[in-house]
């Protein structure tokens, strides 16, 4: 089953909890530094808030998929919508690995479809080799490419990256 994400930059990541724990009736599933998520059933929805020097306001939004499989088929829905779609795999991003897919939309908001399936100890990984802008994991989808190394895309769907 998909889940909702909605990923909002904050400028007061305290405040930003408070608020959100309240209106949510429930504290956060993750909390960090600059960082917190909310996996909630009701409404079916992962929501993040971030302090990490983005300007206020939402960074991104997505879909998130329960396995590769999910995934892969999303990525077709994707690419038959008529965006650019680059794949991520492997990556680091919000404290966890994932495999992603973005895009944006025809006004240019940010698209994120995932699948996450492990942790991670930091935001994100800045020198990791499928790190597609290094200082945020909500690439500029119309300025980035897959990375390519030995004349394969980075994040392809091949098995090993970079």
């Amino acid at each position: 089953m998909n889940r909702f994400h909605v990923h909002l930059n904050v400028a007061d990541l305290a405040a930003s909890i408070r608020f959100y724990t309240q209106l949510f009736a429930a504290p956060p599933a993750v909390v960090k530094d600059d960082y917190a998520k909310w996996m909630l059933d009701d409404p079916r929805v992962n929501f993040a808030i971030s302090n990490t020097g983005r300007a206020p306001g939402v960074d991104h939004l997505g879909l998130q998929v329960d396995c590769g499989e999910e995934l892969v088929a999303l990525g077709k829905r994707l690419d038959a919508a008529g965006g650019t779609v680059v794949p991520e795999e492997a990556t680091i991003c919000c404290y966890a690995q994932s495999d992603k897919n973005w895009t944006e939309d025809p006004q240019g908001t940010r698209w994120e479809t995932f699948h996450t399936f492990g942790d991670a100890t930091t935001y994100y990984a800045a020198d990791a080799a499928c790190a597609t802008d290094g200082a945020a994991c909500t690439p500029n989808v119309a300025a980035m490419k897959p990375k390519v190394n030995k004349g394969t895309p980075c994040c392809s769907t091949s098995a090993a990256c970079c």
